[in-house]
């Protein structure tokens, strides 16, 4: 399979995948039954019918895509791969979908860039630390956006930190704080594709800091989705609104 013929069957994040209708975010808690899997989980969205999709579900279509596209690029400018799947008509405009498209960008350029000898296996790792600390909706509840722990995970890795490091822990800890003083930044409302651009050029400023690798990072890119947004783009408070 290429990149050109990869073919994705997405709803957009703002409305139910089954009904359509508007999506509900609520301050406190449900216990919900996904209408997939079955699984019964306490969350904070579902549609005004009552529908619910947990984030394994939500998620599956677009990960492959994710997952192919950071496995087979050739590309060492984690911008542009990000752009790749960011642009697809069908990816959800919001959505935990951006956190594995940040860190799968980010790895995945460096991987080609040769020097610290990453692998797929390595993404794959991030890939499933990120899952344990990125659900929908959290930024609003909790503070924490998944971009931030997802590029934590790619400087744990990096550096082989673990609970109990020293200078390794430390370097993923400040990678957090920055990039997510990075989304602060930009947030008011979210916006999950203005969070990923930020927080790549973010981690691309402390790979070059911490390790002394620079990848390129296109500072032209522009928005092509400020139409779609449920909660009202930022226009020209956003610096990638077209």
């Amino acid at each position: 399979m290429t990149l050109d013929t990869l073919n994705l069957s997405l709803k957009k994040a703002e409305n139910c995948m089954t009904c359509g209708e508007t999506l509900k975010y609520s301050v406190k808690a449900e216990e919900m039954k996904c209408i997939y899997c079955g699984g019964i989980v306490q969350c904070h969205i579902s549609c005004s019918k009552g529908h619910y999709i947990c984030d394994h579900c939500h998620n599956s279509d677009s990960m492959q895509l994710i997952k192919d596209i950071s496995f087979m690029t050739e590309m060492i400018d984690p911008s542009e791969i990000a752009e790749i799947s960011l642009r697809f008509d069908s990816l959800p405009m919001l959505g935990c979908q951006h956190a594995y498209i940040a860190a799968g960008s980010f790895m995945a350029a460096i991987k080609n860039e040769g020097s610290q000898g990453v692998t797929n296996e390595d993404i794959n790792e991030v890939f499933k630390r990120t899952s344990k600390q990125a659900y929908g909706g959290y930024c609003g509840l909790t503070g924490v956006c998944g971009i931030t722990p997802a590029i934590g995970a790619c400087f744990s890795v990096l550096t082989g930190s673990k609970c109990g490091k020293d200078r390794e822990q430390r370097i993923t800890m400040d990678a957090v704080t920055r990039v997510s003083k990075a989304i602060t930044e930009l947030t008011g409302p979210s916006c999950c594709k203005a969070f990923v651009r930020a927080s790549l050029k973010s981690a691309v400023g402390y790979l070059k800091e911490t390790f002394q690798v620079s990848l390129p990072y296109n500072n032209e890119i522009m928005c092509t989705s400020s139409h779609k947004h449920a909660h009202g783009c930022r226009t020209t408070a956003c610096p990638y609104f077209n």
